[in-house]
């Protein structure tokens, strides 16, 4: 009798308690379509980030860890303001200088725009980080248009959801986790002067990374659909908060080298014993287009016009896998060039 009273009133608890997260799980989901909150998302990126006032070559980062010169939050209503999110492609392993987005920003200003790019890369990111990074701090800043930079060779890495997103009582509960972990940034490049024809890493140390990727296109890679999806449901989480708000979304697709590269493929192919006929370097790029196709996500595949223009000149630091200042301009003129031919979907 006593243990069936007991059992009635575990029951009874377990009941309560479920109903309890369920309530509670409908109110925060009411609560962030109202008013998006970081606290629903993951924000581990402030691990990666760099540490504020940092020396980067004959740069220092501004005052919030970002590769880029300090910026009002408040924004000028006649300045049409672009946010530019995306991993250590956005960063930039070249000067600030020689960086894309601050290129692109110098292309457009020169047409007499009233414009400003906020440089928001920071290396190690994945797509659920670029959407926490826009959630945490992106929307605040009132952009008119967010540029996600999209990198082939890992951005699939990290895309899977995992239950803190899913859920958000337990969301909620991992963000009182992680306010007790404070970031204090990373120097990243440091005083170093840049050289743009010197290798960063080793032949075999390079090949070894291009190795791990290259699974991404095999042709018969039974996982790559999957792991499209998973990224284009943190690019689709992206796009509605955007839409909600009215600002234009642009995903740039970056190519990896070994997408580009010939004899780079061919050292991979020949490493692991096996034939071209076994790649299809496009092939997360093709399943990509699809997908942003039938979301009505605006985008920029990088990809052909990399590959055209890497037979003329090197646009990879050597043994690095990230533009050196050739590839930076080529990718600011190819989006600034993008910019001017679509004024029906972007009004700057």
């Amino acid at each position: 009798m006593r243990f069936k009273k007991a059992s009635q009133t575990f029951a009874n608890f377990c009941l309560i308690l479920l109903i309890s997260l369920g309530l509670t799980e409908i109110i925060f989901r009411v609560y962030n379509y109202l008013n998006p909150s970081f606290i629903f998302h993951d924000n581990s990126y402030n691990r990666f980030r760099g540490k504020p006032l940092a020396p980067e070559y004959n740069f220092n980062l501004n005052s919030q860890g970002f590769k880029d010169v300090e910026f009002q939050v408040e924004k000028d209503p006649e300045t049409f303001r672009i946010l530019g999110l995306g991993d250590s492609f956005a960063y930039g392993v070249v000067p600030y200088d020689y960086n894309y987005y601050t290129r692109l920003e110098e292309k457009l200003k020169q047409r007499d725009y009233q414009l400003e790019i906020i440089n928001m890369g920071i290396p190690n990111l994945s797509p659920k980080d670029y959407l926490a990074l826009l959630v945490t701090e992106g929307l605040a800043l009132n952009p008119d248009m967010v540029m996600v930079s999209f990198f082939i060779g890992n951005d699939f890495d990290d895309s899977q959801r995992s239950i803190w997103s899913y859920s958000y009582v337990f969301s909620f509960f991992k963000f009182l986790i992680d306010l007790q972990n404070s970031y204090e940034g990373k120097v990243i490049h440091g005083n170093l002067e840049y050289q743009d024809d010197q290798p960063t890493l080793t032949d075999e140390k390079y090949l070894q990374i291009e190795m791990g990727r290259s699974d991404l296109f095999w042709v018969e890679n039974s996982e790559l659909e999957s792991q499209v999806q998973g990224a284009m449901e943190y690019l689709r989480e992206i796009q509605e908060l955007c839409d909600r708000q009215d600002i234009d979304l642009l995903v740039i697709l970056i190519p990896d080298e070994l997408q580009v590269n010939p004899n780079l493929q061919a050292k991979v192919i020949d490493a692991q014993q096996m034939n071209l006929d076994d790649f299809d370097f496009s092939l997360p790029n093709q399943y990509l287009q699809e997908e942003l196709t039938e979301a009505e996500i605006a985008f920029l595949d990088l990809l052909p016009y990399f590959q055209g223009y890497s037979e003329l000149e090197q646009l990879y630091k050597p043994n690095d896998s990230h533009w050196n200042i050739a590839g930076n301009e080529l990718a600011a003129e190819l989006i600034f060039q993008y910019l001017q031919r679509t004024p029906e979907q972007i009004e700057l």
